[in-house]
């Protein structure tokens, strides 16, 4: 994707400086900074701070990860040391243990001198795979879209949560990939984005991707979604996902659940949109099987944002003693799920096993 007529991708290696280069989430939208991540524990720490963030994208950051521990050392106890170390680092999103066992199988089969080598090429075949994912998730979402232009007549309005966008992958996004292509494609299309507490990434992230693509976009308080359906607002809506079960159960940003709900009863078709690598085909039921991340409650006592005087800075929203409970994901039972938007098609959630089901023999 482009930011100022140039392209980018959220993730890349300085095989120079034996290094990989980050966009800085931390800092958007009021800072775009380029941060060089040169040993495993600054890899583990970027994750866990979310200077990466989305389940594509921190897969693809621990592939690199993995190859900044080769670096360190190839024995095979660091191999294991940094697998450990990285999978502990956010446990909802499927897409980051997926890319570390891959990376771990593929090194553990080698001699200890052969494995950096090894390690960049199968990290940077990680992160071209997830471009070319999201690209068929681009087309097949596109199709959607169309067809329901064709049937409203007019400008369509779709709602997303959080920010699945190309942000939160090594490039294009999930959610917003059929956005971005209806965009690029002429098709008239207008995104409600959901600020996102806590952390705010729709406000400060999508919104801010949206903008430098030049896609039409408002942002809009969480709360307000469910009412923007009940007033005929809201075509569609789309959202990521850091997993999905094999049953379809969508676990998601947390408010992800009220928004589908709110999608349900209003008629409104509510679709997530993933790559295969964040579908854990070990699971059936979300609620009872997915570990439910729980962040700092620093991240709702606060919220950061730009002073007058040019600065970043974090403020103090709840009065002193008051606890804070943070949960990070929630999820969305496959019963209120429309479809899912994936690389091979698009399928309500009943049908995905049976859409991969050849490769998963």
């Amino acid at each position: 994707m482009k930011i100022d007529g140039k392209s980018w991708r959220t993730i890349w290696p300085d095989r120079a400086s034996d290094a990989v280069c980050i966009i800085d989430q931390t800092l958007l939208p009021h800072r775009f900074e380029i941060r060089q991540i040169g040993s495993l524990q600054d890899m583990v720490h970027a994750i866990k701070t979310m200077q990466v963030r989305g389940a594509p994208l921190i897969g693809a950051a621990a592939a690199y990860g993995m190859v900044l521990a080769m670096l360190e050392n190839q024995a095979d106890d660091h191999l294991q040391h940094a697998a450990q170390c990285l999978i502990a680092s956010r446990p909802t999103a499927v897409n980051l243990s997926w890319a570390v066992r891959r990376m771990q199988a593929e090194l553990a089969a080698l001699k200890a001198e052969a494995r950096i080598e090894l390690a960049w090429r199968e990290a940077a075949r990680i992160a071209d795979e997830d471009v070319h994912l999201n690209q068929a998730i681009a087309r097949h979402g596109l199709g959607l879209l169309q067809r329901l232009a064709a049937e409203k007549g007019r400008k369509l309005n779709v709602l997303t949560h959080c920010n699945a966008g190309w942000l939160a992958t090594v490039d294009w996004g999930t959610a917003l990939a059929p956005v971005y292509a209806a965009h690029d494609s002429g098709l008239p299309v207008h995104v409600w984005v959901d600020e996102t507490r806590p952390r705010n990434q729709g406000a400060s992230l999508t919104a801010w991707e949206l903008g430098c693509h030049g896609v039409p976009h408002t942002v809009i308080s969480d709360n307000a979604g469910g009412h923007l359906m009940q007033h005929g607002e809201v075509d569609m809506v789309i959202v990521g996902a850091d997993r999905v079960t094999a049953s379809g159960d969508v676990c998601n940003k947390i408010g992800t659940y009220l928004k589908a709900l709110a999608a349900f009863d209003n008629g409104v078709p509510f679709y997530a949109a993933v790559p295969s690598p964040t579908i854990d085909w070990t699971i059936r039921d979300g609620l009872r099987e997915i570990e439910i991340e729980h962040r700092d409650a620093q991240e709702v006592a606060t919220m950061q944002g730009l002073l007058t005087d040019g600065s970043v800075a974090a403020v103090h929203l709840l009065p002193p003693g008051s606890a804070a409970l943070n949960p990070a994901f929630d999820v969305t039972p496959a019963r209120l799920v429309s479809g899912i938007i994936c690389e091979r098609g698009v399928v309500r959630p009943d049908s995905l096993h049976a859409l991969f089901e050849q490769s998963l023999d």
